[in-house]
């Protein structure tokens, strides 16, 4: 459907004014009359009526108590939101002490206090948090740093803070009990390894072997069994000195000699105990 509009009123809006040649007559007309009109508020409510609350009136001591339903629970840890509070807890706390004390003097490597450091396991179970194995490597670096404190120079504040940390049976606390020899001048030495074990009595003679009442020969078929049996002796330039006496079980034929070098560097050591620092650089074995 279409609409066709007159001559009279297409030249009636298609015109202009003649006082400003812009806009048409029409449009002079709207203007005034929206300006003619007064202002229309679209409320009929007072200022006063439309506040949403009435004015608190802080003079008045007589205030109503607060709604413990409308309370906000504040973290006691500032790290709670980071998904393992106690964990970054401890960490911030390490660093804090290390910046506190790091001007301390420190002991030289190797002569710090040995201490026995939780497990990452143990250390989960304290926090309660599946801690990364690479995150507690931070914790056990900086407690490492704190340890080489000077003992004598170590505030109480540290020694509590690195308490938690420590394990609770100190295995360095264990003193081995000192071997003896007998009367007929033999040392007795137990060397375990994987499941063999070894029972090695060492005595002064002129060098001679024997494993379960055979020769180390007949004993052991690779010559690698042969010289790992007999490590501690020769590292120590002492194959020619002693008579070794072994009684091994258990296992295979290398847990087995492994098992008789542990315990021949045992006895080695119940007949001369400064051989020890040699016996480590020669990696023989671990000596406890």
């Amino acid at each position: 459907m279409s609409f066709k509009l007159s001559t009279g009123l297409v030249s009636w809006l298609g015109s202009r004014c003649p006082g400003c040649r812009t806009k048409p007559p029409w449009a002079h007309q709207l203007t005034h009359t929206i300006q003619s009109q007064p202002p229309r508020h679209f409320t009929t409510s007072t200022p006063a009526s439309a506040i949403a609350a009435p004015e608190i009136n802080f003079s008045d001591e007589q205030l109503p108590p607060p709604n413990p339903h409308n309370a906000r629970v504040v973290p006691a840890s500032p790290s709670y939101f980071t998904g393992m509070p106690d964990f970054t807890d401890s960490l911030l706390n390490l660093q804090s002490l290390l910046r506190r004390y790091q001007t301390l003097p420190v002991v030289a490597p190797g002569q710090a206090p040995r201490v026995a450091w939780r497990t990452l396991n143990q250390y989960r179970l304290m926090i309660g948090e599946p801690v990364k194995a690479s995150k507690y490597h931070k914790i056990v670096e900086l407690l490492h740093r704190l340890n080489h404190i000077h003992p004598a120079l170590m505030p109480a504040d540290l020694i509590e803070a690195m308490r938690p940390y420590k394990r609770d049976i100190d295995p360095y606390a264990n003193i081995p009990r000192p071997g003896t020899i007998d009367a007929d001048g033999r040392a007795f030495g137990i060397g375990r390894r994987k499941s063999s074990s070894a029972k090695v009595y060492l005595v002064e003679g002129e060098g001679k072997v024997l494993v379960n009442g055979k020769s180390v020969i007949n004993t052991f078929a690779r010559i690698h069994d042969r010289e790992s049996a007999l490590w501690a002796l020769k590292a120590t330039g002492r194959i020619d000195k002693y008579n070794v006496w072994a009684l091994v079980s258990g296992g295979g034929s290398t847990g087995q000699a492994e098992a008789i070098t542990l315990g021949l560097a045992r006895a080695l050591l119940v007949h001369e105990p400064l051989l020890k620092p040699t016996l480590r650089r020669g990696e023989s074995c671990f000596i406890q």
